[in-house]
């Protein structure tokens, strides 16, 4: 039986027998205050002999701390030396205590609270070989100081508490060991494979070690959840402010300690987080951080792996979805058609997000003047469109469904105005309006009406009715949701009438209005002071 085992097998005394032995120990001491922590490796150890309590509950009580007191000191401790902060409770606190590990970080915390190493805290285990079995000393070391940190000898900053030591002495020590493994004795053998045994369990526990908490990315989950919801009913500045600030505590759980699988959830949780973060630059008038967004996103999903976690392929896809319309904006037609295509390559040939970038590439095709690109793209949109299975696809809980209709509807809208062709242009505008307006309230897309109304505005401009033209401008501008991307389409709304009707006065104000409404979203920076 183990040494562990036999404690684990006694009474467990009360903990006001641990205090009675420290106030024994101090007395012997000639009561020094403060005690020093010389003082409290030696009494952490007689309780835990006498009172058979864990390293971590022991230390504690050598220390003549309360739960409560313990967790303010690391508190104290984090604030003292400007670490980062920590939401430790007595809860968690207690949980060490009966058996539960930390995770590393907080096993750092900790052996610097009461200057010891894991070993001293129940925390790991000592494998070093006796010297007389090990000719080369102790198979791990600390530096100078030998095998273990001497009591009252704390692991510094960054340091970390085990290193090898030099490459060709391990080497041998290992062929020792190998060789004694082949002429021992049975039960000499025998130990030597129950040692391994015990190193594989730490080797087993290293490889589940995380710092993640038990719900965190139950948490991210819901988070993403939230902001896709918000991203048409709120202001896109004070999404995109608390989108970016989880994108990158995302960052930092990835370079925290996590398992592999944690990793792959962690790295597609950061992509989804960058592609709402591309369409939200892009609301805000910013192409450039848009698009690196995107290929972040892109990127993210592809580390996230395709073939392990399902998804993320269609996350890949999303994040050119993006990236496609950000370049139309742009004036890129050929970079947003090489987007679709390569979100294209990634998506589910039933999902909707098929049908919206077949639609991306003929709108695309559309903006380069390419009309015979523009019909054989949009036929492949509704050729994929009929292939949709019965039971839509979600994202986030919403359904996509919408997003393919739409594109189906306000596309060739936009597509046959820039094409020349204002009738085709007028009927399918109509139809994206009636559409947008019967969806659902809560699945409403602001923007994407007022879109739909520069797009109708546009075809009558081309029509030979500035009139309604210039009314249905106006209503653009009154959405909830006039973002950097209405205010484009505004713009090219008002350039045309401008040279097709100069005279109307009409036109004129509408242009004004534009004008104020591209300064409110777009302040002038303040002047330099001279000299500067």
């Amino acid at each position: 039986m183990s040494i562990q085992a036999t404690k684990r097998s006694r009474t467990v005394h009360d903990v006001s027998c641990g205090r009675a032995l420290r106030e024994r120990a101090l007395g012997q001491a000639g009561s020094p205050d403060p005690v020093p922590m010389a003082l409290i490796a030696p009494i952490a150890a007689t309780i835990a002999e006498h009172c058979g309590h864990r390293l971590l509950k022991c230390r504690r009580l050598a220390m003549g701390w309360t739960v409560a007191q313990a967790v303010r000191s690391v508190h104290d401790l984090v604030e003292a030396e400007q670490l980062g902060k920590v939401g430790l409770s007595e809860r968690s606190w207690k949980d060490w205590e009966s058996g539960v590990l930390p995770s590393p970080d907080y096993q750092d915390l900790l052996c610097r609270l009461f200057t010891t190493n894991p070993v001293g805290l129940g925390f790991a285990h000592d494998y070093s070989l006796p010297a007389e079995a090990d000719e080369g000393g102790p198979l791990w070391s600390a530096g100078q100081g030998g095998g273990r940190l001497r009591e009252g000898e704390a692991a510094g900053a960054g340091t970390r508490p085990w290193t090898f030591t030099e490459v060709e002495e391990t080497k041998r020590r290992d062929a020792v060991k190998l060789a004694g493994l082949a002429v021992a004795s049975p039960a000499a053998a025998a130990q030597i494979l129950q040692q391994a045994a015990a190193e594989a369990m730490e080797f087993t526990r290293q490889a589940e070690a995380t710092s993640l908490g038990s719900g965190t990315l139950d948490h991210l989950d819901l988070a993403i959840t939230e902001f896709n919801h918000a991203y048409s009913l709120k202001p896109p500045k004070a999404v995109f402010d608390s989108v970016l600030d989880y994108r990158r505590k995302v960052d930092a759980l990835l370079k925290a300690r996590h398992t592999h699988g944690q990793e792959r959830e962690l790295f597609a949780f950061a992509g989804w987080m960058s592609e709402l973060l591309a369409w939200l630059a892009h609301d805000l008038g910013n192409a450039r951080t848009g698009l690196a967004f995107a290929t972040d996103a892109f990127v993210h999903g592809q580390q996230a792996g395709h073939g392990q976690q399902a998804g993320h392929g269609q996350l890949c896809a999303w994040a050119m979805d993006a990236a496609a319309s950000i370049n139309l904006y742009e004036q890129r037609p050929a970079k947003a058609r090489e987007a679709a295509l390569k979100g294209l390559s990634e998506a589910p040939a039933e999902h909707p997000l098929t049908v919206r970038l077949h639609a991306q590439a003929a709108r695309a095709a559309a903006a380069d003047g390419d009309a015979e690109g523009f019909t054989a793209a949009f036929r492949a949109a509704e050729d994929a469109h009929r292939r949709l299975p019965p039971r839509s696809a979600r994202r986030f809980g919403m359904d996509v469904l919408p997003l393919a209709d739409y594109a189906l509807t306000s596309y060739p809208a936009t597509s046959f105005i820039w094409l020349g062709q204002a009738e085709a242009a007028r009927r399918h505008a109509e139809h994206a309006l009636a559409t947008y307006q019967s969806a659902p309230e809560a699945s409403r897309s602001p923007s994407r009406e007022a879109i739909a109304r520069i797009d109708l505005a546009l075809a009558h401009a081309q029509l030979g009715d500035p009139d309604d033209a210039v009314t249905l401008g106006h209503q653009a501008l009154d959405s909830a949701r006039v973002v950097d991307s209405v205010l484009g389409r505004a713009g090219d709304l008002t350039s045309f009438l401008t040279r097709r009707y100069p005279r109307q006065a009409a036109v004129e104000g509408l242009r004004e209005r534009l004008s104020a409404a591209n300064d409110a979203a777009h302040p002038a920076l303040p002047a330099a002071p001279p000299g500067a």
